[in-house]
């Protein structure tokens, strides 16, 4: 089956996943996605991933991260950018979410950045969403 939006479909296997309180999930791996992924481990939203070589191609596995209380470390995600309406910011338009405990994920043309690191380069670009 032909995905239209690959960064959506994530998005939703992630929020699928945490609300079913799953360990681990797996997506088709694209660079964008390895992008996505990375901040997200890097900001602390995910405990780990891992690229595995799949059947068809190569998998992400995103192992999730969970509190003591069973409480996920992700409460939302939410894509801005789709392919029918795409979504470009300035630097001062980069917004803050949840004033600034969430996380913007922007593309640059220098790459795949976080709404903060961008603005303290001082470059827009798209904004692929929101998480928090």
């Amino acid at each position: 089956m032909t995905v239209t939006d690959p960064i959506a479909d994530m998005l939703t296997r992630m929020r699928n996943a945490i609300m079913a309180r799953h360990e681990t999930v797996a997506v088709p791996a694209s660079r964008m996605k390895l992008a996505i992924v990375k901040i997200l481990k890097e900001e602390g939203f995910i405990a780990d991933y891992e690229v595995v070589r799949g059947k068809p191609g190569r998998i992400i596995k995103i192992r999730l991260k969970y509190y003591e209380n069973k409480e996920p470390a992700i409460s939302g995600l939410r894509r801005m950018s789709k392919p029918g309406v795409r979504v470009y910011v300035q630097k001062r338009e980069i917004p803050r979410v949840y004033g600034g405990l969430g996380l913007a994920i922007v593309s640059t043309p220098e790459g795949v950045r976080t709404g903060r690191q961008a603005w303290q380069q001082g470059i827009g670009g798209e904004l692929l969403c929101y998480v928090w």
